[in-house]
């Protein structure tokens, strides 16, 4: 196996096999669910040269490892024993306690996260065979349209099938169970009575939700809508079910199980979800998309540039995953989405400006980085210049947001459209190619887009993004403090050439008690990984500057600083452990990022009572942050147990 030793070490690094509820993959991430995340080893797994950075985000654990992730999943699947796709059987129940986001993020995810790989190839496929016919080198009558368009629309048409598979594995339903809800949707006598003529009455007569009745079961009335290619009404029919089938569990004895407990979740589900479940989820997927469409209608261009501009911290987040899903249900109703194209060109963005990084380094490892990102991105697949790349230079990732809310806001000027779903990057062209429209302006003005996107994230790069390319800018490694920071400065892999500083001599901004920086209980600081340093235990509540610099960190919650001392030195200045979780209570920010800072000036007040009182140890880590730039940073007499402020602290030679 290629990558048996990187599986052995990931397993490790989530804190091993018996730690792993499931592991599945997408385009570049390991998504594992752990029994508990605070066990994982962080540092390891971001310092290896495998792996690009970790995310937690949406309940998962994500494990970014680039374009071959489908290999490393293989390998690791065998390495680690785990059976069913990376599922492994346990007592404990799926009631995580994740707040309402990120519980429909891990929901919509799971769902499609398994069908992602042929979901785009289909599209792409369907894609090429509207462009084909718009170039007039196919006919739609040819048997080889047809059979193209098949491949293509036959995943889309029949996708309530699809969906009630990866549905019913993770609401823990008979899959094919799922399969058969799913079936019963898109049942041709079903399908024809949505567009038959023969009206028996109408309900709900001019509202909203005024429906003819076609038909009516056990003389219920079936208010009928196209299932088809839906998304929605197939997921909360499977949710329903895995209900009505954890019931049918624990009253049917275990003798007639095998049989009766499919037989009476069908029974009771498929026809519940004709007469309540599929209208109201169809009638909650109209309601969802006449929202973010009225958000366009009102400003195509505003929309495009929020899009665009936003887009990429999305999918850092995976709330992107809401898009996927409103874009669906758009297509699925109205035969076209104009929300979704609106960020196809953040990609190119990224590809511009990652191609600008590899014009600018003389570093083998960047490059080393940047040329396989760089073809990534032009196909979609942007987490490899996220999270190697620009997100660790900060400046280098607001440009391609820059870029790529431009992009936005001209795929919305144009007025483009999305068709169908299908490939990401230079592959989602064909997705905006109507059958009836063809290629038309709105096709053009995506191609604009994203040449623009392109163009303006290389030009913004080589302007402003020069100085950051082989130093990563130091508010991202101040970032690395907050716990609730998703990638820090440590995720990336790029080896940075020192370039020594000047020997000097640092003041201690704190008096109390000093503890070595390698005992404290938080493993960011202990290990080292944030650079070298000293940790105080305070007994007054007065932050003050070791020496003048500027604030190059001032976070808004007050348990942090960053500095950068006229003398070069780079520091990191983290009052207690976890103390972000008082979001700001019993702290007193004097500063602001940007100011510049006298010797001895207070930078916060912060109550000693008041953190221990809430349960929170005042520990405070001191650290040079760039201490690669450094031969040697010592602490001036080791044997001492305290200091007062402004007495000498450290010594960088």
């Amino acid at each position: 196996m290629k990558y048996e030793e990187l599986s052995r070490l990931i397993i490790d690094g989530v804190g091993g096999k018996d730690n792993v509820k499931s592991v599945v993959h997408c385009t570049t991430r390991l998504r594992f669910k752990l029994k508990d995340e605070s066990i994982a080893k962080d540092d390891m797994l971001k310092n290896n040269d495998g792996i690009i950075t970790v995310v937690k985000s949406g309940g998962q654990y994500q494990v970014v490892i680039g374009n071959h992730v489908a290999d490393v999943y293989d390998d690791l699947l065998q390495v680690g024993g785990f059976a069913d796709g990376g599922s492994v059987p346990d007592d404990y129940e799926e009631t995580e306690k994740l707040n309402v986001l990120d519980k429909f993020i891990d929901l919509v995810s799971g769902i499609f996260n398994p069908i992602l790989g042929p979901l785009c190839a289909a599209g792409m496929i369907k894609g090429f065979a509207a462009m084909f016919t718009s170039l007039g080198w196919l006919s739609t009558n040819s048997g080889t349209y047809k059979v193209l368009y098949a491949i293509g629309d036959g995943f889309f048409y029949f996708l309530p099938i699809v969906l009630g598979v990866t549905a019913a594995k993770k609401f823990k339903v008979d899959q094919f169970v799922g399969m058969a809800i799913g079936a019963a949707l898109c049942y041709p006598d079903i399908v024809a009575l949505n567009s038959s003529k023969n009206v028996l009455y109408t309900i709900f007569s001019g509202t909203f939700f005024q429906s003819d009745i076609h038909a009516t079961f056990l003389k219920l009335p079936i208010i009928m809508m196209s299932y088809t290619s839906s998304v929605i009404p197939i997921i909360l029919a499977v949710w329903f079910a895995s209900h009505v089938q954890k019931w049918a569990r624990k009253v049917i004895p275990d003798v007639v199980k095998t049989f009766l407990v499919p037989f009476v979740t069908l029974l009771v589900a498929v026809p519940l979800t004709f007469l309540v479940i599929g209208p109201i989820a169809t009638w909650l997927s109209d309601a969802i998309s006449t929202v973010f469409v009225g958000i366009y209608d009102f400003s195509p261009l505003v929309a495009g540039l929020v899009m665009g501009a936003l887009w990429q911290v999305f999918v850092m987040f995976g709330i992107h995953w809401g898009f996927v899903a409103v874009a669906m249900a758009n297509l699925a109703s109205k035969g076209y989405d104009p929300i979704l194209v609106l960020s196809l060109a953040a990609s190119f963005a990224q590809t511009g400006v990652v191609l600008g990084m590899i014009m600018q380094t003389k570093n083998q490892k960047t490059r080393s980085i940047a040329i396989p990102a760089f073809i990534s991105a032009i196909f979609g697949v942007t987490e490899p210049a996220i999270y190697g790349l620009t997100l660790p230079r900060k400046r280098s990732f607001v440009l391609s947001c820059i870029a790529a809310a431009i992009g936005g806001g001209i795929i919305g000027l144009a007025g483009s459209k999305m068709y169908m779903m299908g490939g990401m990057g230079i592959f989602s062209i064909p997705t905006a190619i109507g059958s009836k429209t063809g290629i038309d302006s709105s096709v053009y003005g995506l191609i604009i887009a994203m040449a623009v996107a392109t163009v303006l994230g290389l030009g913004l790069q080589l302007l402003f993004g020069k100085k950051v390319v082989d130093n990563i800018e130091p508010a991202t490694v101040a970032a690395a403090a907050a716990p609730s920071a998703p990638v820090t400065e440590e995720t990336t892999n790029v080896v940075q050439k020192p370039k020594y500083q000047p020997a000097t001599k640092i003041n201690s901004p704190l008096s109390g008690k000093i503890i070595s920086l390698s005992s404290i209980d938080d493993e960011v600081f202990s290990s080292g990984a944030m650079g070298k340093g000293i940790a105080i235990e305070p007994d007054e509540g007065i932050l003050i500057a070791p020496a003048a610099g500027t604030v190059t960190l001032a976070f808004p919650t007050g348990h942090a600083v960053g500095l950068k001392l006229d003398t070069g030195a780079e520091l990191l200045m983290h009052i207690g452990m976890d103390t972000v979780e008082l979001d700001g209570k019993g702290f007193e920010l004097l500063v602001k990022q940007g100011d510049k800072v006298a010797a001895g000036q207070k930078l916060l007040r912060f109550d000693i009572g008041l953190i221990k009182q809430a349960g929170f140890k005042l520990t405070t880590p001191i650290v040079v942050t760039n201490t690669k730039e450094y031969h040697e940073v010592n602490t001036i007499d080791p044997q001492r147990e305290s200091v007062k402020r402004n007495d000498i602290l450290l010594d960088l030679k």
